[in-house]
């Protein structure tokens, strides 16, 4: 067996605390979840013989379906909402600010001052039956009855969570728009283009790295949040992520747990790249 070279070796020793730390902290614990996935139990009895019976039960049974549905429609519709609302935001940053821009993005920050338990209990407290925003329109004679609408739905668990990740939207947007060249603007109003045609043939093609990475950012942990929508989704806002929670608890069925975080990661995995071309196609600079 061939020696290493002095180099090669420096090398291993740079990269191996690195890949050690991978593959204990990312890879065992995946390789355990896909482990499981392929297993059964009954109560405390693991049997590991391999079946496919988990995913069958996954894919086919109706709660499930509507579960992992419902997961794919709240995220897409938090990304949306979020992704939107940061872009202008992230805009006015880079093109309208011109001193303390790092006070900024400071001030952005500071809802993270506070722990993401914490933010989800506040919206809890402002859309509450006898909460901030009822009780502010009652006095204001807009409403005669407190809104019931406005928690324990999936309205609140969007609202929340667009909330909660609007900060990791505005941040690769702005250093997207940061990294355009302002001499392509300055070129393309000498030859005529107005504030609209310039902002949809360069800004936002130029901006789209970023706009993909806040969509992906966005998208993939909101599929697999559970405190949200424990604590403000109620019965109809409940997602894939409180099944999951329930087959590895109550339920005491890891394997099938196991089979729907699995089949979850595989969908979020599928529209990420999707998302990605699609960014890729549109946007021309995506890489």
């Amino acid at each position: 067996m061939p020696s290493l070279s002095q180099e090669s070796r420096r090398g291993l020793t740079l990269l191996s605390p690195t890949l050690i730390y991978a593959l204990v902290m990312l890879a065992a614990p995946l390789t355990m979840v896909v482990m499981f996935s392929f297993w059964t139990q009954d109560y405390l009895d693991l049997d590991k013989t391999f079946t496919f019976a988990n995913y069958r039960e996954a894919w086919t049974q109706p709660i499930f379906q509507v579960l992992m549905w419902r997961s794919l429609r709240i995220s897409l519709v938090v990304t949306t909402v979020t992704v939107i609302l940061a872009f202008p935001i992230a805009y006015y940053l880079s093109f309208h600010v011109k001193s303390r821009k790092a006070l900024w993005l400071f001030l952005i920050t500071v809802p993270f001052w506070t722990s993401y338990l914490l933010r989800v209990f506040l919206w809890k407290v402002i859309l509450g039956y006898n909460g901030v925003l009822n009780s502010s329109l009652m006095e204001l004679g807009i409403i005669e009855k407190p809104l019931t609408f406005i928690l324990y739905n999936a309205n609140a668990v969007v609202l929340t969570l667009a909330h909660a990740w609007a900060p990791f939207a505005i941040l690769p947007i702005f250093v997207a728009l940061e990294k355009i060249d302002r001499s392509l603007l300055e070129a393309a109003e000498d030859l005529g283009d107005g504030p609209l045609r310039r902002f949809f043939r360069i800004t936002l093609p130029l901006a789209m790295p970023g706009v993909v990475a806040s969509t992906l950012i966005v998208l993939i942990p909101t599929v697999g949040d559970y405190i949200t929508p424990k604590l403000v989704g109620g019965t109809d806002g409940l997602m894939v992520a409180n099944m999951i929670q329930i087959q590895f608890g109550k339920a005491n069925n890891a394997p099938l747990g196991a089979a729907l975080a699995v089949s979850s990661m595989v969908v979020v995995a599928a529209i990420s790249v999707g998302i990605y071309f699609a960014g890729k196609k549109f946007g021309g600079k995506v890489k």
